[in-house]
This record gives C-alpha cells, sequence and structure tokens, in this order.
C-alpha cells in the first residue's frame, strides 16, 4: 500500500492540476476529494495555510506558491500556472504579515446552526465540530467567547461564555426560561485548536487593531445582512460543521432495535 502524499506534495499536486488559483480551504477540501491525505488532524485547512505561507515566508523568491490574493494561491512561475488578474483599485493595500494567512486571529473558530438535537444534553455535553469531512473531530465543551440562540433562523438570545464554557451555557437553556424556546445555536470562539483538537488557553491581549474587523465578521456571519455582499472576514477559513453525538446514533440503533424485536 503506497504511503500517503506530505502536505507539501499534496498542495503541489492540487495546485498544479487547477486552472486557476486556489483558496487554501479550497486547496483542503480537493486533497480531502482526492485522498491524497488520510491523516488530516483536527484543522487541515490551517496545516495547508501554514505550510504554504512558511514556504514563501522562508522560501522568498524560490518558493513553489505565489499568493494572488488573501488566502488564495497558485504555483510560481514555471509551473505554467495562470495568474489571477486583479482589478485595479482606488486606495492602497493595507499591508498584511504572513502570519495574517493563518486562520487563527480573534475568532479562532466558530459553528453555525448547529442542530440542539444533535447533541447529548448533560452538564458537560459533547459539541462535536469538524473543519473538513475526515478531519478529527474536536470537542467544544470547553470553548469561551460568543453564542447565539435560534428559534428556526430567528435570533431569540445572545450570551457570552467567560466564567462558564459554552457547553455549560447551553446546558443550562435546556432547562431555563428559554428551555422550549430554540433548536440551533450558533458560536464563536476565542481559544485556539491545535492541531490534534485540543483547546488552547484565552490570549491574555488582543490586537486592538484585530478587534474591529472581527466584530464587523461575527456580526455579518451571524446576522447575515441582505446588504452585505461579502462574508465576515477571517471567519470562514474557521468554521467547524457540527458532528452528531455518537450517543444519540447508540440511542436511535437502541430504539431502533427494540422496535423490530417488539414486532418478532
Amino acid at each position: 500500500m503506497p504511503s500517503e502524499l506530505t502536505w507539501r506534495k499534496a498542495i503541489e499536486k492540487v495546485l498544479n492540476k487547477s486552472a486557476t488559483p486556489l483558496h487554501y480551504n479550497e486547496i483542503t477540501e480537493q486533497i480531502i476529494a482526492d485522498g491524497l491525505r488520510q491523516s488530516l488532524g483536527a484543522t487541515p485547512a490551517a496545516t495547508v495555510s501554514a505550510q504554504i505561507t512558511a514556504s514563501i515566508k522562508k522560501d522568498g523568491a524560490a518558493s513553489p506558491y505565489t499568493r494572488v490574493g488573501k488566502g488564495t494561491y497558485t504555483m510560481a512561475k514555471g509551473h505554467e500556472q495562470p495568474t489571477l488578474q486583479q482589478k485595479p483599485k482606488l486606495t492602497s493595500d493595507v499591508s498584511e504579515s504572513d502570519e495574517t494567512e493563518a486562520q487563527y486571529e480573534i475568532v479562532t473558530s466558530f459553528g453555525m446552526f448547529w442542530r440542539r438535537e444533535a447533541v447529548e444534553w448533560i452538564a458537560t455535553p459533547r459539541l462535536l465540530g469538524m473543519q473538513q469531512i475526515g478531519a478529527t473531530p474536536v470537542d467544544f465543551n470547553k470553548q469561551l467567547g460568543i453564542y447565539l440562540l435560534y428559534d428556526g433562523r430567528e435570533v431569540i438570545y445572545v450570551g457570552r461564555t467567560t466564567d462558564r464554557p459554552l457547553g455549560r451555557r447551553l446546558f443550562e437553556h435546556t432547562s431555563d426560561r428559554m428551555s422550549s424556546r430554540w433548536d440551533r445555536f450558533s458560536w464563536f470562539g476565542l481559544l485556539p485548536v491545535s492541531e490534534h483538537g485540543a483547546l488552547g488557553a484565552l490570549p491574555s491581549t488582543f490586537d486592538a487593531a484585530k478587534l474591529i474587523p472581527a466584530l464587523e465578521a461575527i456580526l455579518i456571519e451571524a446576522l447575515e445582512p441582505r446588504q452585505n455582499r461579502k462574508l465576515g472576514d477571517d471567519l470562514a477559513a474557521v468554521e467547524f460543521i457540527q458532528r452528531i453525538d455518537p450517543e444519540i446514533e447508540k440511542k436511535r440503533v437502541k430504539v431502533m432495535l427494540d422496535a423490530v424485536i417488539n414486532k418478532l
């Protein structure tokens, strides 16, 4: 059985095959779809971004990658890849460091419209999410940040998790005055997520210059205003899709088996 490609080899294979530049999220999705990597870790998109930006920063002109837009790359000259045509701008770009390509800034991770019924509601519930299908699941039970409760798609409550983590706060809403009013929730977390899926410590300080775009991004993602044509900056890269708690799946199977047995 052939060994899987390294991240660098997998990235180059995808970019060489593409007729257009790709965002690192798209590169990651294609690596997974083509089966170029089986060991993905918990944050494959972050790994792809880090591999590319580290090469550009360290190797300079010798790097095989060229950045053509925020988070978007193609192969450097000599690989016969087309470049992205940029429209002239009236104002100059704000300078960015290499680190701003990485997905972890103020908001490190978020989940949108997760289903209440997909969680086993105990005092310490498992809030499982995956960055991409096939990635290692992450338990966001202890995440800190902001959350929203929905009735359908209407926001009915906004809360914060500081002294008590996200899982505990949501659990409390299953038995307080909000208990019968919400069926979905979204959350925006501040604790960093490691490649192995562990949550890190809360930073002691935040760069003030990054707070404003982070707040704007949260509001755009959460409220989806019709006149905003762009998504929240730096949030689409860190979204985690919900994974149903395995305990719920076990209960469903048990109910089905009991029903079959009762019919015998």
